[in-house]
């Protein structure tokens, strides 16, 4: 499981150093994509072979699960974690996610995510005056 942020920079070839705790359940390589919010979703190998397979078992008849399918599977790219902990990140992953100088880097249960740092900083902002109603919301779902 990951858990935590960590804050880095992206270097002038688009490389973001993966934190230590995480490499160890990435491997060499993993799976890059496009996220939810303007991040970015960082998958170690196995735990992506599971979102694959739901994604291409949802309904080719719902426009939301192809549309759902097109983002995550489309933008994907196998990625190698080097000799010193860094990835690199396609162009196009970078700009979809605005990544500029400063990057946060955040456990998320099964999945890593990649934040610019200024886009963190605002949806935490936002998240955290909207806690008491997203609670609110998720014990009507029993949770």
């Amino acid at each position: 499981m990951f858990i935590g942020t960590y804050h880095h920079s992206i270097d002038s070839r688009n490389r973001i150093s993966v934190p230590k705790r995480f490499r160890e359940k990435l491997g060499e390589k993993a799976v890059l994509t496009r996220g939810l919010d303007g991040c970015l979703f960082l998958y170690a190998k196995g735990d992506w072979e599971r979102m694959e397979a739901i994604l291409t078992q949802t309904p080719l008849t719902r426009q939301d699960a192809r549309s759902f399918a097109r983002l995550m599977l489309s933008g994907a790219v196998i990625v190698e974690i080097d000799k010193i902990g860094r990835i690199l990140v396609p162009g196009y992953l970078k700009e979809y996610a605005k990544l500029k100088n400063e990057v946060a880097v955040l456990g998320v249960g099964e999945r890593i995510e990649i934040w610019s740092q200024e886009q963190w900083e605002t949806y935490q902002m936002k998240l955290e005056q909207d806690s008491d109603a997203i609670a609110e919301r998720l014990s009507e779902l029993g949770i």
